[in-house]
């Protein structure tokens, strides 16, 4: 099973690795300017607000959940291959906005369906979700280098080739079974517990804070003289942060508590943003800024999957992963993505660094008042 549950994280977060970094890229390499970069990408995010709460409802009510993952899969599979076909502004937008509805739905219900097997362990999910992260560095250090040599118009084939293999990847999953469900509780009964809102708001905000990065992280480094292999290595350097952190999770834990931990993300994420934004020129700091991500990332998401677990059990499995996901990565990321598309230009890339700085000291004030009882 081990194996099973790792290879669906190593290919999904492969296409990650080659999507996030790079897709900007790509759009610039074809003539788009950064507000309708900020806006394709954008869109992607902008699916994960609506895609995962209606698959995710779809999902809890289905006597098969992983049936519902391999569908989404194979459909974005499919809809990500028209990018194929045209390169406008608008077709652009519509394969991004059809892709991601279904490649949105899939994580989500993975999730829950991972930690439904390890019966909410986070010792156990950190060691398979660090292969999603291997999957990550992989790729972001391979097409870095690859894309120097041959240019960003391979990374269409890449990504389709990636998202082919998430798709065959799923076939070989079981179902899990649920948690006991108490029939009495509502949803709404859960959404009023203590802590639900703010832990949901925090993950938006900690989403939002990281838009100028997903977005302009890699055309901002080139622009300042990094080449596109040394910004691949950067990425990567990022993510093999986040994999030692899912190594020693479990003691982290023992030592800090999940709240000690969240709150450790959130002000090291702030001091990341405000480093990336003002001292790009220097490559010691850029390198330090980006070991960062092991909290900004790492220990963030495995405390904040853990805490929706606990939280969201029973048929409510699939929602409250949906609901992470989709207010997080989907409602945060777009807005994210957004304002830093409009101020890029303007403002430019150390005041839009420096909102993202201030979006994690806010989340920071959420935990401290509103969440101790995590």
């Amino acid at each position: 099973m081990y194996w099973r549950l790792s290879s669906f994280y190593l290919f999904y977060f492969a296409a990650l690795g080659a999507l996030i970094p790079y897709w900007g890229v790509y759009l610039k390499s074809i003539g788009f300017d950064a507000q309708a970069i900020g806006e394709l990408v954008a869109a992607v995010m902008a699916t994960k607000i609506v895609a995962p709460n209606i698959w995710g409802v779809l999902a809890d009510r289905s006597p098969s959940r992983m049936a519902v993952v391999r569908s989404a899969s194979f459909i974005a599979a499919l809809g990500f291959g028209l990018i194929f076909f045209g390169q406008s502004y608008g077709w652009i937008m519509l394969v991004m906005i059809l892709f991601s509805f279904f490649w949105n739905a899939a994580l989500p219900q993975f999730e829950a369906v991972t930690m439904s097997h390890l019966d909410g362990d986070t010792r156990a999910y950190s060691k398979i979700r660090l292969w999603g992260s291997v999957g990550f560095v992989v790729a972001v250090v391979v097409l870095g280098e690859t894309i120097s040599r041959y240019e960003a118009g391979i990374l269409p084939a890449v990504i389709f080739v990636l998202m082919g293999l998430i798709a065959v990847s799923a076939l070989f999953v079981p179902d899990a079974g649920q948690v006991e469900h108490d029939p009495k509780l509502r949803f709404a009964e859960v959404m009023r517990r203590p802590g639900v809102i703010a832990l949901l708001l925090v993950c938006f905000l900690m989403q939002l804070s990281h838009g100028p990065y997903y977005t302009f992280y890699s055309i901002y480094l080139e622009e300042h003289g990094y080449s596109r292999g040394v910004i691949g290595v950067l990425w990567g350097i990022g993510v093999i942060a986040e994999i030692m952190v899912f190594i020693w999770m479990s003691p982290l834990v023992r030592r800090f508590g999940l709240r000690g931990l969240l709150l450790m993300s959130l002000l090291l994420a702030a001091l990341r943003w405000l480093l990336i934004g003002w001292c790009v020129d220097s490559p010691v700091i850029i390198t330090f800024a980006q070991v960062l991500h092991a909290a900004s990332f790492g220990i963030y998401h495995a405390v904040a999957i853990t805490l929706i677990h606990r939280r969201f059990t029973g048929r409510y499995q699939g929602t409250g992963q949906a609901l992470y996901s989709g207010l997080s990565f989907g409602a945060g990321g777009a807005a994210g993505s957004l304002y830093a598309g409009y101020l890029w230009d303007g403002a430019g890339p150390a005041v839009t660094f420096s909102i993202s700085a201030l979006a994690c000291l806010l989340a920071f004030g959420v935990v401290l008042h509103y969440m101790r009882d995590t």
